[in-house]
C-alpha cells in the first residue's frame, strides 16, 4: 500500500507541471508589422512544500489515521523580448538598464560601426594614394 504523503506529493507536483512548461518561460512568437519576430522570456520561480504524519494514539487496528497538508507558490517575471529581425538579433529588456548596463548592451553594435568607419578610412586613403 502507497503512504498517503507520497499521493499527496504526487498531486502537487502534477499541479505545478501543469502551470509551468516551456511556453510559460519563452513565449509564443509575435510577428510584427517590420516583419521582425517578438519573442517574450521571463523568470519562472516556484517552491514546494508538503509534510504529513500519523497521530500517536490511534484507535486499535494496523492503520494509524493520517494528517498532512503540502503547498507551492509559482512566480513569474518578465525579463525581456527578444526581437529577431533583418539587422540581427537583439534583447531588450523588460526593466530599466543601469548607464553601465546599457553600454554593454551597445558595445557590440558600436564595435562594429568603429570597425567600418576605420576600413573606410583606410579606403579613402588607398584611393587618395597614401
Amino acid at each position: 500500500m502507497n503512504h498517503p504523503i507520497g499521493e499527496l506529493m504526487q498531486s502537487t507536483l502534477e499541479n505545478i507541471r501543469g502551470m509551468v512548461d516551456v511556453n510559460t518561460v519563452v513565449g509564443d512568437p509575435i510577428d510584427a508589422r517590420d516583419g521582425s519576430t517578438v519573442i517574450p522570456l521571463s523568470r519562472v520561480s516556484f517552491g514546494f512544500v508538503s509534510g504529513g504524519g500519523e497521530y500517536a494514539s490511534a484507535p486499535a487496528g494496523p492503520e494509524k489515521p493520517f494528517a498532512g497538508g503540502s503547498g507551492a507558490g509559482v512566480s513569474v517575471q518578465p525579463v525581456g523580448f527578444l526581437v529577431v529581425g533583418r539587422e540581427g538579433v537583439r534583447v531588450l529588456p523588460a526593466q530599466d538598464l543601469t548607464a553601465w548596463e546599457r553600454a554593454l548592451n551597445c558595445a557590440p553594435q558600436l564595435l562594429e560601426d568603429l570597425k567600418s568607419l576605420l576600413q573606410n578610412r583606410k579606403k579613402r586613403g588607398a584611393e587618395d594614394g597614401e
